[in-house]
């Protein structure tokens, strides 16, 4: 695989300090370029970050005294510098899409981690493990754009990667209808439990957009391009309820599940352990071995024991039981800001350079 030279938008938020790290000695990727706003444009990053360094792992030496760019305003001179970039900016939605258009339009590919091309039609929303053929509809995207290389592609919302995963290969029995209830770690909102003191010993049974999100990102991971575009699907009935907890980092997802075709248990559990998808075909940097795994003990999994397996890559899943109302349920666990957020984005970006999209 040939070396690819890579930037980061947004690269003094949280996701952003994520992307850092994770992109640490990649062995396909080296970071050249970082960005944000303008009142970090001119400084280094170590300088731009401060004592604002909300990742556990330091900020990598090699990037400390790379100069940020402003993410606006030299989008022409980062285009003319990196072979795709990585954004996570905070920004009003309407500028993130503006954005992220432009980086595509100055033939810049974009692995984004924000939500504002998630419905875009031809914008393709990858969960790499599911719906790597979504990749397929950049052409028609390109051709909109009026781009020979540039493109957008986005990673789902970090709540979906909770169950979806876990879902995914028991479609084949005619999924009908999914209740699922996720227990959401406060990194998720970009925050320490020293930013954000409120959060000790207290649950809040609201998230905005959140509920929304999870209920229809899964239907377009699981829709199909036709023409032009990608089209949603209409099945299975998603209704969910989400709940920021105080967890440092790993979103738990309580899910109830009913069939067409119900399954034995036993098979639901051999679905599971034998899953693979194209990541672990192509043996991806950033991908599990095992994507998912199923723990028997009625206490597992844990956030605290479990959301960093595999290096946070997988998803975890237990309590699998009959239920009175569904004919299914059981928990999941994924890491938020790995899976869920940065890791995602970079082993969708692997999938991308695997097949030779940045080429």
């Amino acid at each position: 695989m040939k070396n690819y030279n890579v930037g980061i938008i947004g690269a003094t938020g949280m996701v952003g300090q994520r992307f850092a790290v994770l992109l640490e000695n990649h062995p396909w990727f080296k970071v050249t370029t970082l960005a944000a706003s303008p009142r970090s444009a001119g400084k280094t990053y170590k300088e731009a970050v401060g004592n604002r360094w909300l990742i556990e792992k330091p900020m990598p030496k090699e990037m400390e005294n790379i100069v940020v760019m402003d993410a606006t305003a030299d989008i022409e001179k980062i285009a003319s510098q990196v072979d795709f970039v990585f954004c996570a900016v905070d920004m009003k939605k309407d500028e993130i899409k503006a954005l992220e258009e432009a980086y595509a339009k100055h033939e810049c590919p974009v692995m984004s981690n924000n939500s504002a091309h998630r419905f875009t039609p031809d914008v393709p929303m990858i969960i790499p493990e599911i719906n790597d053929k979504h990749m397929e509809i950049v052409e028609a995207q390109k051709k909109r754009l009026g781009t020979k290389k540039g493109f957008i592609s986005v990673k789902s919302n970090c709540s979906i990667q909770s169950y979806v995963p876990a879902l995914n290969p028991l479609r084949e029995y005619g999924i009908t209808k999914v209740l699922a209830c996720t227990y959401q770690a406060i990194s998720g909102a970009g925050k320490t439990f020293e930013t954000w003191p409120e959060m000790v010993d207290n649950l809040i049974p609201y998230i905005g957009g959140e509920e929304e999100k999870s209920e229809q990102e899964p239907l377009k991971v699981w829709g199909e391009i036709k023409g032009n575009e990608i089209v949603k699907t209409t099945a299975p009935s998603i209704t969910t309820q989400c709940l920021r907890v105080p967890v440092t980092n790993g979103h738990f997802a309580a899910v109830f599940v009913s069939f067409e075709n119900k399954p034995s248990k036993e098979e639901i559990i051999k679905k599971w352990k034998e899953y693979k998808g194209v990541p672990q075909q192509l043996g991806l940097p950033m991908a599990p071995k095992q994507f998912l795994n199923y723990f028997e003990e009625d206490n597992m999994p844990q956030a605290k024991l479990h959301r960093n397996l595999e290096n946070g890559m997988a998803v975890s899943i237990g309590r699998l039981r009959e239920d009175t109302q569904y004919d299914y349920k059981f928990v999941c666990l994924s890491h938020n800001t790995l899976r869920g957020a940065a890791g995602g984005a970079v082993e969708m970006a692997e999938l991308y350079a695997a097949k030779g999209y940045f080429d």
